[in-house]
């Protein structure tokens, strides 16, 4: 196998679709053996019948750490020199407003949010860092324009991506010399579709919402409308053993520069 990923073995969670997905054919596309997680057994399904050579694929939960031991068990079988893992796994808060929720919604939406943007990242670090240690392997964390501006989401989500930044730098020195620790922070993005909260509700999908597009455009100074896809370069980099062997501790902004 042939390509800048033809040594790693990687694991992404959230894999199934959007910007996951998008990373994962990237992936796949430079030569990467991956192993992903991903809740929705229908996306798995179509994951695997859309890349049936490359691809394995563990269906549940991103927070059940004996889950991601097995995805990381399964990633790791298969000899490659370098290990790397992506987290996309996100919900999102519906752009609710502390104002308007009750309290107990806003305590069990808090535990939801909270649990899956950020707990299940550092779960997953925990499962793969045998692993990724000896390997010289790399962590790349999905952040989101939220964790830099007050757009993209309410208060929940956004001090959830917040959070993230946070997780990035403390581990960045905690793993260090042996595994690097990077993000990405994707900006608006067309026909996004959100996982829904439980508690708060699925949002308007993405390419429904009336103007979003126009909005994402007239909110970057580049007036882009980014795909899953445009971000997915910026996660193929940082997992490159080569080109970004002496990155650590970074977030790449693919935002098309906020105005």
């Amino acid at each position: 196998m042939s390509g800048r990923l033809a040594t790693v073995a990687a694991v992404v969670t959230g894999g199934g679709f959007g910007i996951g997905r998008a990373v994962v054919e990237a992936y796949l596309a430079e030569g990467a053996a991956v192993t992903v997680v991903e809740r929705s057994a229908e996306n798995a399904e179509r994951l695997l019948h859309d890349h049936p050579h490359g691809v394995q694929v563990v269906v549940g939960d991103a927070t059940d750490p004996a889950l991601l031991a097995r995805a990381v068990a399964e990633a790791g079988a298969g000899g490659r020199a370098h290990g790397q893992l992506t987290c996309c796994v996100g919900v999102h808060d519906s752009f609710a407003s502390v104002r308007e929720l009750t309290a107990e919604a806003l305590t069990e939406a808090g535990r939801e949010l909270w649990s899956t943007n950020v707990l299940s990242a550092m779960l997953a670090v925990n499962a793969a860092y045998p692993w990724l240690s000896r390997s010289s392997g790399s962590v790349t964390l999905t952040v989101s324009e939220s964790a830099f501006h007050n757009t993209g989401g309410g208060v929940l989500y956004g001090s959830s991506k917040w959070a993230v930044r946070g997780v990035i730098s403390h581990l960045s020195a905690d793993l260090a010399p042996e595994v690097r620790v990077n993000g990405v922070s994707p900006g608006g993005t067309t026909a996004t579709r959100f996982a829904g909260s439980e508690t708060l509700g699925t949002p308007t999908p993405a390419d429904q919402r009336a103007g979003r597009d126009q909005m994402i455009a007239d909110g970057n100074v580049l007036g882009v409308v980014p795909s899953p896809a445009d971000h997915a370069g910026a996660y193929l980099y940082l997992a490159d053993p080569v080109a970004a062997r002496v990155v650590t501790g970074v977030v790449i902004n693919t935002d098309g520069g906020r105005r």
